[in-house]
């Protein structure tokens, strides 16, 4: 039985990332369910087709320049919703929401895809927005799911866990991405019955999955930050066989400021892969 492989990637502009996309969806390690954000379109303006001839469905929600998530997949999802299910969000920030929160469900496996805000600075509303959204976030699970489910939480969260995440932690400490107060929140959510699956098999130092366009060479020198993640509950993560970053998406002509993380999985394939 082959391995379901799944993906989370932030393409920063999905029709300014097609070439990339394309090389990545039809090469050996093609993933079976990759979850896209900051898709940057509206609904009308999403290249459906471009994924439907590389044999994959999509579901998505967008708007206009701004946030943007979707599912593609060789399969259909049984079941889809967008936004964070709570009733919070009302007029232009419902719009935002829906664009930043898409779950889809195959079989019994439940994938929750969110563009977390980034938060801008620790003194902007945008930032405690943002730690708003992770509390919400944890409701959400709470409210749907039960830990003994198969849930993966993944895409941009914007947050590095650790000082592993990032290179020169030391000067990041008041980052919006790195305060205390962010980090601490993300465990909290964890808390609930989540662990890190790519640290499960990439625990060492030099992991990133964002390289920042306005330092120069940073892939070259690995100045990044790992802040898209694949987290799962503890079925999903004992299936799990490998987790890694992508790193030549980052490298290829006009790429994403991130690249694909992917992870692979045993025993959960559902029918419908069974060809994969």
């Amino acid at each position: 039985m082959s391995l379901l492989t799944i993906g989370t990637f932030n393409v920063n502009s999905v029709k300014s990332r097609l070439p990339v996309l394309e090389y990545f969806l039809r090469g050996e390690n093609a993933p079976d369910i990759l979850c896209l954000q900051e898709t940057k379109c509206t609904n009308e303006n999403f290249p459906l087709a471009f994924f439907e001839q590389l044999g994959y469905n999509a579901v998505f929600r967008g708007m206009k320049s701004y946030n943007g998530v979707a599912v593609i997949s060789r399969v259909t999802p049984e079941e889809y919703f967008f936004g964070l299910d709570d009733g919070a969000a009302m007029g232009p920030l419902k719009e935002s929401e829906e664009s930043r929160v898409i779950y889809a469900r195959f079989g019994d496996l439940h994938i929750l895809n969110t563009y977390v805000p980034q938060g801008k600075e620790l003194d902007n509303p945008d930032y405690a927005y943002k730690l708003n959204f992770l509390g919400r976030v944890k409701k959400l699970l709470e409210r749907r799911f039960k830990p003994a489910d198969k849930v993966l939480w993944t895409g941009d969260i914007n947050v590095a866990p650790t000082d592993l995440d990032v290179t020169h932690p030391e000067n990041k400490r008041n980052h919006v991405c790195f305060h205390k107060d962010v980090k601490e929140k993300l465990e909290d959510v964890k808390a609930w019955g989540l662990s890190d699956i790519f640290r499960r098999h990439r625990p060492g130092a030099g992991e990133f999955s964002f390289w920042d366009y306005r330092v120069p060479k940073a892939l070259e020198r690995n100045i990044g930050w790992r802040i898209d993640h694949i987290l799962g509950t503890e079925s999903v993560a004992k299936a799990s066989a490998d987790a890694w970053a992508v790193r030549e998406l980052r490298a290829m002509e006009k790429p994403s400021d991130h690249t694909a993380v992917m992870a692979s999985f045993n025993d959960m394939v559902k029918p419908g892969f069974n060809n994969f």
